[in-house]
C-alpha cells in the first residue's frame, strides 16, 4: 500500500474533521469581509458554517477517541498492580462499547425524527447535519470493540 493511501486511511477522521473546520473558518471569514467591507453577506453561509462545525466536532471526537486521547483521571489506576490495571482497562472498554452502542441507537431515533425538519435558509433536511452524530457514535462503537479485542489479546494500548 502506498504511503499516501496508508496515511489517508490511518488519519481519515482527522482529515475529515480538518476539512469541515476549514470550510467553517473560510465561510466565516468571507462573510465577515463581505459584511464589514461591502456591507452585504452570504445569507446561507452561517447555516453551512454551523453544519460544517457540527461535523467537525463529532468526527473530531472520533479522531481523538481512536487515539485514546480523551481526558481521563487514571491516577489511582496507575498505582495498582499491572494485572488490576489490565482488568480495569478491559472493564472500561466494555462499558464504552455498551455506552457508544446505546448512543448509536439513540442517534438512529434522533435522525428518524429529523427527516421532516428543514433548515431555515437552505430548506434541506436537517438529517444532513444530524447524521454526523450517528456516524460518530457508530465509529466510536467500532473503535471500542477494537479496544476490547486488543485488551483481550494483551496488546499495548495506543496512546498519544
Amino acid at each position: 500500500m502506498s504511503k499516501t493511501l496508508s496515511f489517508i486511511l490511518n488519519n481519515f477522521e482527522d482529515l475529515i474533521s480538518a476539512f469541515f473546520i476549514s470550510v467553517t473558518t473560510i465561510l466565516v471569514v468571507i462573510n465577515i469581509v463581505l459584511r464589514y467591507i461591502f456591507n452585504s453577506g452570504l445569507v446561507w453561509s452561517e447555516e453551512v458554517a454551523t453544519g460544517c462545525f457540527v461535523w467537525s466536532v463529532f468526527i473530531g471526537a472520533v479522531a481523538v477517541f481512536k487515539h485514546r486521547g480523551h481526558v481521563g483521571v487514571d491516577i489511582i489506576v496507575k498505582k495498582m498492580p499491572q494485572s488490576v490495571q489490565k482488568a480495569v482497562a478491559l472493564i472500561t472498554d466494555i462499558i464504552l462499547v455498551a455506552l457508544n452502542g446505546y448512543m448509536s441507537y439513540l442517534s438512529i431515533l434522533y435522525i428518524s425524527k429529523s427527516y421532516t425538519k428543514m433548515t431555515p435558509v437552505l430548506g434541506i433536511s436537517s438529517v444532513y447535519i444530524s447524521s454526523s452524530v450517528l456516524i460518530a457514535f457508530v465509529l466510536m462503537t467500532i473503535y471500542s470493540v477494537k479496544f476490547v479485542w486488543q485488551d483481550l489479546r494483551g496488546q499495548a494500548k495506543e496512546e498519544k
